[in-house]
C-alpha cells in the first residue's frame, strides 16, 4: 500500500554506512573538489591579469572556469556533510535550489561551450573579419544571453518537478538532488515531465546550429 503522506523533505543517500568507506568517499570528493577549484582558479587568474589573453576565446574560457566553480560548489559541500555527518536530511526547498543550481550552471556552460565553437569556427573560415564579429560587446552579449537562457530553462524545469505530489519514499538515491530521482518518488503522473525534459534537449543543438548559422549569414550580407 503507498504511502499518501506528503513529503516536505528528503534523504540524501551516502555511498557506504561503512565509517572508513565514508571517510575515503569524502577525502577523494575533497581532493577533487580541491583540484577543481584550484585549476579553474589559475585559469581565471592567469586570463584576467595577462593582458595578451584579452580575446574572445579566453573570455569564454575564463567564464567557463567560473561556471565549473559554481557547479561542483553546488554539490559536492552538502556531500562531504551525507558522508561525514548522520545527517543526510535536505528540505523541500533546498533540494529545488540545488536542482536550479546544477541545472542552470550545467545548460549556462553547455551554451558557453557552443558559444567556443562558433568563436573557432570564425577564427577559421573568417580570419579577416574575427575581430570585427567577434568584438567585446558581442561577447558580453552572448554572455548575458547564456545565462538569461540558463535561467530560464532551469526554472522552468524546476518548477515543473516541484509541483508534483511527493508521498512515495523520501530516500533521494543520490548524494544530491535531481530530477530524474525525484520523478521516481513522485505518485503524480511524470509523463508529461519526461516528454518535457527530452523536448528541451533534444532540439537545442539543432537550434544553436541554426541561430549562429543565420546569424553568419547576416554578417556575410553586411561585408
Amino acid at each position: 500500500m503507498a504511502n499518501n503522506t506528503r513529503i516536505t523533505e528528503f534523504l540524501l543517500t551516502r555511498f557506504s554506512d561503512v565509517w572508513e568507506f565514508r571517510v575515503l568517499h569524502a577525502l577523494l570528493f575533497l581532493l577533487m573538489y580541491s583540484a577543481t577549484l584550484l585549476g579553474n582558479l589559475v585559469i581565471v587568474t592567469v586570463t584576467t591579469l595577462d593582458q595578451s589573453l584579452q580575446t574572445p576565446m579566453y573570455f569564454f574560457l575564463r567564464n567557463l572556469s567560473i561556471l565549473d566553480m559554481c557547479y561542483i560548489s553546488v554539490t559536492v559541500p552538502k556531500a562531504f556533510i551525507v558522508f561525514l555527518l548522520d545527517n543526510r536530511v535536505i528540505s523541500m526547498s533546498g533540494c529545488a535550489a540545488q536542482i536550479f543550481c546544477v541545472v542552470l550552471f550545467a545548460f549556462s556552460e553547455m551554451l558557453f561551450l557552443t558559444m567556443m565553437a562558433y568563436d573557432r569556427y570564425v577564427a577559421i573560415c573568417q580570419p579577416l573579419h574575427y575581430s570585427v564579429i567577434m568584438n567585446h560587446r558581442l561577447c558580453v552579449q552572448m554572455t548575458v544571453v547564456s545565462i538569461v537562457s540558463g535561467v530560464v530553462y532551469s526554472g522552468f524545469h524546476t518548477i515543473n518537478t516541484f509541483q508534483l505530489t511527493f508521498c512515495q519514499s523520501n530516500v533521494v538515491l543520490l548524494f544530491f538532488c535531481d530530477i530524474p530521482s525525484l520523478l521516481k518518488l513522485s505518485c503524480s503522473d511524470t509523463f508529461s515531465n519526461v516528454i518535457e525534459i527530452f523536448v528541451s534537449l533534444n532540439p537545442s543543438p539543432n537550434f544553436k546550429v541554426k541561430l549562429f548559422m543565420r546569424r553568419d549569414k547576416v554578417i556575410k550580407k553586411k561585408f
